[in-house]
C-alpha cells in the first residue's frame, strides 16, 4: 500500500478527521495534508509509531494494517 493511502487508512480506521488526528499527534495540518496527497512522505518509523500508539489506546486494531506493511517490505 502506498504511504499516502496508508496514512489516510490509519486515520480513517481511528475514526478521526484530519483536524482531530493532527491535534491528537501534534502534527501540523498542512503536513498531514501533504502526506495524504503524496506531496511529502513521513519517515517509515513514524507510521509504525502512529499505529502503535493508536492500537495501544484501543483506537485501531494493529493486526491487519501492520501485516500489509510487512508484505510491502518483503516485496521491495
Amino acid at each position: 500500500m502506498e504511504m499516502k493511502k496508508q496514512i489516510k487508512s490509519i486515520r480513517a480506521e481511528a475514526g478521526m478527521t484530519q483536524a482531530k488526528f493532527c491535534e491528537y499527534f501534534d502534527i501540523p495540518r498542512r503536513t498531514l495534508e501533504d502526506w495524504e496527497c503524496g506531496k511529502r512522505k513521513p519517515p517509515e518509523y513514524l507510521v509504525r509509531l502512529l499505529v502503535y500508539r493508536l492500537s495501544t489506546e484501543g483506537l485501531i486494531e494493529k493486526g491487519a494494517d501492520s501485516n500489509e506493511r510487512k508484505d510491502k517490505k518483503t516485496h521491495t
